[in-house]
């Protein structure tokens, strides 16, 4: 099983920056906030109160350019009141609002798992990650067990077995086709590891195969990736 990340962020990119946008406009960008509440969740509540939003400051501009005024300019009448009204609204239920919709949006709800509100992770990495853990746990097992390791047929690919190892390759006992097609490398360079294996009898670790070998630098970390040696 694989790990999941914590996720990342703080209040402000977690949804604190919704409160400067509204605050610093009046409540005029209200639906900017909540249009991304929208985007974020993809929930249709959000879609229609940022719809709201949009008439709601629409109509509170037509109201102002609508009141009547005075001769030294102030603003009286109906229109000019609805207008006033429209602008508290915004300002005054719009904080109210975001402060309310907020943890729904950016905050984890109870019985979900970490990182609930990411994307999920695509297919090729999750099995590349997961196999990754299944290479350090059957490795842990090797150091620990050999000889479960060696009924397990852990690194070698080429026996029938039943335990998945994520992909290892043993390099005292399996065969030089199995060690370049597993590892990535050269048949030049595996049958190179075997000759070494048999004139040596085995490796005590996978850091010895580079000294014995003399395998290329460039193939290092395929060979730490994958081998593993089981001890006899």
């Amino acid at each position: 099983m694989t790990a999941t990340p914590p996720r990342a962020g703080n209040w402000f990119t977690r949804g604190g920056w919704w409160f400067f946008v509204h605050l610093l406009s009046l409540g005029l960008l209200l639906p900017v906030p909540l249009a991304h509440a929208a985007v974020r969740t993809r929930r249709a509540v959000y879609a229609a109160l940022t719809v709201g939003s949009v008439v709601l400051v629409a109509s509170t501009f037509a109201l102002n350019r609508a009141s009547d005024r005075t001769p030294d300019g102030q603003f009286y009448g109906v229109a000019s009141t609805l207008s006033t009204l429209g602008l508290v609204t915004l300002l005054l239920g719009g904080l109210v609002l975001l402060i309310l919709i907020r943890p729904r949006v950016f905050d984890r709800p109870a019985g979900t798992p970490a990182g609930w509100d990411r994307p999920p992770p695509d297919p090729a990495i999750a099995a590349a990650l997961a196999a990754r853990e299944r290479r350090t746990e059957a490795r842990r097992l090797a150091a620990e067990d050999p000889l479960l390791a060696r009924e397990l047929r852990i690194g070698r690919p080429d026996l029938a077995r039943t335990y998945d190892d994520g992909g290892l390759v043993d390099l005292n006992t399996a065969p030089g086709p199995v060690i370049a097609r597993t590892l990535g490398i050269a048949p030049v360079h595996a049958e190179r590891i075997v000759t070494c294996r048999t004139a040596a009898g085995r490796f005590a670790a996978v850091e010895d195969v580079f000294a014995w070998a003399d395998l290329p630098y460039e193939v290092w970390d395929q060979v730490r990736d994958r081998a593993v040696v089981v001890g006899r």
